[in-house]
């Protein structure tokens, strides 16, 4: 069986309303199903993520979609999870997605196209999940900061083999481990990019969380925090994107 050109990687814990979405986008994808896989890996889940992705990828197979394979009894740890579902990924290129999220139905072809003029890695444009006014310039203040700061990562993809010479993900992070691969790619020599003409539409539901959008703020506190590296070692229960 001939190896993938992509392999989707999905850290996942206790997502078991989302996941399903997250995998059909996967197979939803502008790309014969023979060239891409995912990876779902449950870290420390005590609902039934791994049934609802087991069950989602069996259905996906029987449609003739890409392979899916189901990574259960990881402990918990957002960046242990991706290191441990990218040492079984056989694609080239690896594509971080969140559980809570999916991919607009263009984005691995838009990612195919870099991967031929020669980029290997980048961070991706990210949309809420609603039409919410605060949500969408939430997202659209994040997006340009990214631009004026060049400071990017939240989801990303990265060649397999830069993956492997960076080490991977740092695993004594809790947040930011993302940016932490990005910037180390950056201190090697690589030329990273971002992925603006495709997107991940991500879970806004930790925005809502708490009266008078507490939730939002706390979001963007340790966003912002951990983009200037403070707080990447707190313990974070919540794990992801906004």
């Amino acid at each position: 069986m001939p190896e993938p050109l992509f392999s989707v990687v999905l850290p996942a814990r206790n997502e078991e309303r989302l996941i399903g979405a997250a995998l059909r986008s996967i197979a939803a994808q502008e790309l014969p199903a023979g060239r891409l896989e995912a990876i779902v890996v449950s870290n420390g889940s005590t609902d039934r993520t791994v049934e609802v992705a087991q069950e989602e990828a069996a259905r996906i197979a029987a449609a003739g979609g890409p392979r899916i394979a189901v990574l259960a009894g990881a402990p918990p740890g957002i960046a242990l999870a991706k290191n441990r579902g990218a040492a079984q990924a056989r694609g080239r290129v690896l594509v971080f997605l969140d559980a809570d999220s999916e991919m607009s139905p263009g984005l691995l072809a838009a990612i195919e196209r870099r991967v031929e003029r020669g980029e290997r890695a980048a961070s991706i444009r990210l949309r809420p999940d609603n039409d919410d006014p605060i949500d969408r310039a939430l997202f659209w203040i994040l997006e340009y900061g990214k631009r004026v700061t060049r400071v990017r990562a939240n989801m990303l993809w990265c060649e397999r083999a830069l993956f492997e010479r960076l080490h991977g993900f740092d695993e004594t992070l809790h947040q930011a481990e993302d940016l932490d691969l990005l910037v180390r790619a950056k201190r090697a020599g690589i030329r990273v990019g971002h992925v603006n003409e495709a997107w991940i539409v991500t879970s806004t539901r930790r925005l809502h969380r708490g009266p008078l959008r507490l939730g939002m703020f706390r979001m963007l506190g340790r966003w912002v925090l951990g983009h200037v590296g403070i707080g990447r070692h707190w313990p974070y229960s919540g794990g992801g994107s906004p």
